[in-house]
């Protein structure tokens, strides 16, 4: 294989890595059509290049026999690689805003950015028709196409909910100094989406990826507590014998 062949693998890895880590080697092996060996090997040259290293999980599940699978995610250094755009301007523009104008004209500036994303994101998570579940996987997708790197996973069987995943921020440098831009995008995906989602985590609050709770099962649950509700309100309540 060529140096050239080389570089373009080990980018693919790399992408992948922000996209969907923390992910193992074996994972990307299986997407990449590779060998587990030859992924380590770009997994060996991006850690020495500092551009991912190995996720420690909060957990502390049981392990089974054997070394335990390692799984990596992107480092901060490799994030800053993809475009950001204009981050260090458009932070000292908020900041400027924030001081003319106060912390509500930031607000404003946010909330704008969520509208803004809702009539773009619209139509596509439209077609995807009224389940929330196809509706966060149409706007992962939706936001991948704009740089974010998105993906959705099922939490449990992925019955009750799903996470909606985004491997890049084109704002998390701005985000981390102006909170009210991801709490802007957070209410434009509840609309969105048509469900009360949570924002469990942020790559501008120093996460590896943002991440945010999806419930899928609350329309079911609305219309089976609605049912229960009119069936209740319905039934009269019957006399004990022997009373008028």
């Amino acid at each position: 294989m060529s140096q050239s062949d080389d570089d373009s693998t080990r980018s693919r890895v790399l992408d992948l890595i922000v996209e969907k880590g923390p992910v193992s080697a074996a994972q990307l092996a299986k997407v990449l059509g590779l060998t587990p060996a030859a992924v380590r090997r770009h997994l060996t040259v991006l850690e020495e290049r500092d551009e991912i290293q190995v996720h420690s999980p909060s957990g502390t599940g049981k392990r089974g026999r054997g070394r335990p699978a390692r799984y990596y995610v992107a480092t901060a250094a490799a994030r800053s690689t993809y475009a950001d755009g204009y981050a260090e301007l458009a932070g000292r523009a908020l900041a400027y805003l924030s001081q003319v104008a106060g912390e509500r004209a930031v607000d404003s500036f946010a909330a704008s950015r969520g509208r803004d994303l809702e009539r773009r994101y619209m139509p596509v998570v439209e077609a995807a028709g009224k389940d929330p579940s196809d509706r966060a996987r149409a706007l992962a997708d939706a936001l991948t196409m704009d740089g974010y790197a998105a993906t959705v996973r099922d939490v449990g069987d992925g019955t009750y909910a799903v996470q909606l995943c985004q491997g890049h921020c084109p704002v998390r440098d701005v985000a981390g100094q102006f909170t009210e831009l991801c709490d802007a995008e957070t209410q434009a995906f509840s609309r969105l989406l048509g469900v009360p989602v949570q924002r469990l985590a942020t790559l501008a609050g120093g996460e590896h990826v943002c991440t945010t709770h999806v419930p899928i099962a609350m329309p079911a649950l609305r219309k089976r507590a609605a049912r229960a509700a009119a069936h209740t309100r319905g039934r009269t309540p019957q006399r004990p014998e022997g009373t008028r």
